[in-house]
């Protein structure tokens, strides 16, 4: 088992006999920069997730899982089918980037990646980075938000003289769930392997809930419209040479859902939506790097071909406009990247990427928008005994283009970043750092272009961070306690230029304007412990986050300084496991406070606490010729707590997984 804990500027790793034979690629290395000679620090507060504590945490997919990094909130649209959203320390989800495999995800119609989509089937680590990755030769994408999001899936690794690692495996539970998946990895020469990996996931999405009528007594319905088959194909390649990798991947995802909707309280029984939405999602993508003595090159490219249908029918749902939509996102993009290495003590950093999207829809009077990007980068690292320090440069050059009309103005920006670490000790036990970050998000496609609301005028949305932390950690080779390690992060976030949505003199007719203006004041609080006692191995990690965001648009309002929408003052999570030679028991806690769906933060916005506890309990079977067969049982939300992420939007109560793998 390897149990990982990272804070800012160091990595600690505790290893011993692990649950599986199926061999781990190891949880410190990022795939991309295997072939680093030297030690890059890490001066940016950051949370990972092993893929071995992935699987404590009974989750189907990334948006289930980084729900336990402290300073983020998912917004949950119900059950395995609804639309699911990341927001990091309240800058919103599109100052959020989304990383798979080392390139961004991306979506430039409306800026949101929806983490639902992304299963942990094939996940070997969950990265979250506040401020901005820190590695060497990295992207200039990388850079340009103010959080990100890292996916990491499997590189082969082949122990022993084994040329074939099968692993299959076989979930099912409530709400009709059957959830099959396969990953084979395959040796086809010393320097070259492959993957492939395969799943299906259907789910009914019928589960009940209960909900306060109007009259004031309970009642209990069935939520509908949440059904969900996706299928899954990635495959891979990946290769080494002299002082250097290469790989390739291809990732295909096709999906039918509907969207169950919002319930309504003041009309019991009306709870049917029919809306339904298809996606069909292609990517490939690259990367090579190589390194010379004291210079580190790395390429990357990527395209990607996304399509999506939105059906609302009102002759299924007469509550409903008819509305029969699809969009079609087109992305090319590559990167090149270098580390220079200037002295034993001073290190450049050099990125250079070019993206261009286009946007087409079958929506009346739609402009066809496309998208120009081009982002240059540019930093300095400062490497002494005790004392780090990094300053960067980004500059973002964006030109639109459109058929019908015309588009926004360029836009040319730079963003500077200053990060430091200082160790006061030398075992490096203790260390202090700060950031501070000044980034933007450009305005999406829809906020600029869509039929009769966008504003091709709007300014770009832009973020100004400081963050100042402190962490520490000791690991024990001998004695009841292995490791332990605290981090905790004070911070203050301004969002300028804030698009949102008002009603024009017809309320069916809306535009975006830059209007808003919000400030957050946070404390992140994450804590590790490894424990041995006797032949039992014991982790435990604990997360805490308060944040006081509050809405500064408007002086005059009555509503000034109201906590923003969704926001708890208080939220956090605790993860504790237990295995005893083949066996292991898990148990996971979520705990969300009291918070209001409106910046009006009056008793008809509050919105109630809520908590869920899972626990799950697994088994694993040694078979002949080295083979092996593993049983898991999950019980989600323990004590059946009802609860709504999202306003009028319930979650599932308690529900169960079964689930079977076998590897050889």
């Amino acid at each position: 088992m390897i149990v990982m804990m990272l804070f800012v500027g160091s990595s600690m790793e505790l290893s011993s006999k692990s649950i599986s034979s199926f061999p781990e690629t190891p949880d410190t290395l990022d795939a991309s920069y295997l072939v680093s000679s030297r030690h890059h620090e890490k001066v940016m507060p950051s949370q990972v997730l092993s893929s071995t504590e992935l699987k404590r945490l009974n989750s189907l997919s990334i948006a289930d899982a980084v729900r336990y990094f402290s300073g983020v909130q998912i917004k949950d649209y119900g059950g395995i089918g609804g639309l699911k959203t990341i927001n990091v320390r309240s800058l919103g989800s599109q100052h959020v980037g989304v990383f798979y495999d080392g390139i961004q995800l991306g979506n430039a119609q409306n800026g949101q990646i929806d983490l639902g989509r992304f299963s942990l089937d094939n996940m070997e680590a969950v990265s979250l980075y506040n401020g901005q990755k820190s590695s060497s030769a990295q992207s200039a994408k990388d850079y340009a938000s103010a959080s990100s999001v890292y996916m990491r899936t499997r590189t082969p690794v082949f122990i022993g003289g084994k040329r074939t690692n099968l692993k299959a495996s076989l979930a099912a539970g409530s709400f009709a769930t059957v959830n099959p998946s396969i990953l084979w990895e395959q040796k086809l020469s010393d320097n070259v392997s492959s993957s492939l990996s395969t799943e299906y996931l259907y789910t009914s999405g019928k589960y009940k809930f209960s909900y306060t009528k109007k009259d004031g007594y309970d009642t209990t319905a069935v939520r509908q419209n949440g059904d969900v088959s996706a299928l899954r194909v990635e495959a891979g390649l990946f290769g080494k040479i002299p002082d250097g990798l290469w790989k390739a991947k291809a990732y295909f995802y096709n999906s039918e859902r509907g969207y169950p909707g919002a319930f309504v309280r003041e009309e019991p029984g009306k709870f049917r939506h029919e809306d339904r939405q298809w996606d069909r999602n292609f990517f490939a993508q690259g990367n090579f790097s190589k390194e010379y003595e004291s210079v580190k090159f790395s390429l990357s490219a990527k395209y990607s071909h996304d399509y999506l249908r939105y059906l609302s029918d009102p002759r299924l749902d007469v509550t409903t406009m008819f509305v029969d939509n699809n969009y079609l996102q087109q992305e090319a993009y590559l990167s090149a990247a270098t580390e220079l290495v200037i002295t034993d003590w001073l290190d450049a950093d050099f990125a250079i990427d070019y993206q261009f999207n286009t946007l087409k829809s079958n929506l009346v009077n739609f402009v066809y928008p496309s998208r120009s990007t081009l982002l240059a980068a540019s930093s300095l690292s400062i490497h002494l005994s005790r004392f780090t320090a990094q300053g960067r440069v980004l500059y973002s050059m964006i030109d639109d283009y459109v058929k019908v009309g015309e588009a926004a103005a360029p836009k040319n920006v730079y963003t500077p970043t200053a990060a430091f670490q200082y160790t006061p000790f030398t075992d490096k036990g203790l260390a202090i750092r700060g950031f501070y970050k000044k980034i933007f998000r450009m305005p999406t496609l829809n906020d600029l272009y869509y039929t009769f609301i966008g504003n091709k005028n709007l300014k770009p949305e832009s973020a100004t961070q400081f963050d100042l932390g402190l962490y520490y950690s000791k690991s024990w080779q001998k004695g009841l306690v292995r490791s332990v390690g605290v981090s905790a992060d004070g911070y203050f976030n301004k969002v300028k230029d804030k698009i949102i949505a008002i009603p024009t003199s017809n309320q069916f007719q809306w535009t975006m304007i830059n209007l808003g203006y919000v400030e957050i004041r946070g404390v992140d609080v994450s804590a590790d412990a490894s424990f041995d006692i006797d032949k039992v191995r014991a982790d435990l990690r604990a997360t805490y986050t308060f944040q006081k965001a509050q809405d500064k648009t408007d002086k005059s309002s009555s509503y000034y300084g109201g906590q923003i929408p969704y926001i708890p003052w208080h939220s956090g999570s605790v993860v504790a496991s237990l295995q005893y030679r083949d066996w292991s028991l898990n148990y996971s806690f979520l705990y969300t406070g009291e918070r209001y769906s409106s910046s009006a933060n009056i008793p008809e916005n509050h919105t109630q606490p809520w908590y869920t506890s899972d626990m799950s309990a697994s088994k694993l079977f040694s078979l002949p010729l080295d083979r092996e067969f593993k049983l898991s049982l999950e019980l989600n939300n323990l004590f059946n707590q009802q609860y709504e992420v999202v306003q009028c939007y319930p979650m599932p109560g308690i529900n169960f997984r079964i689930v079977t793998t076998f590897t050889l």
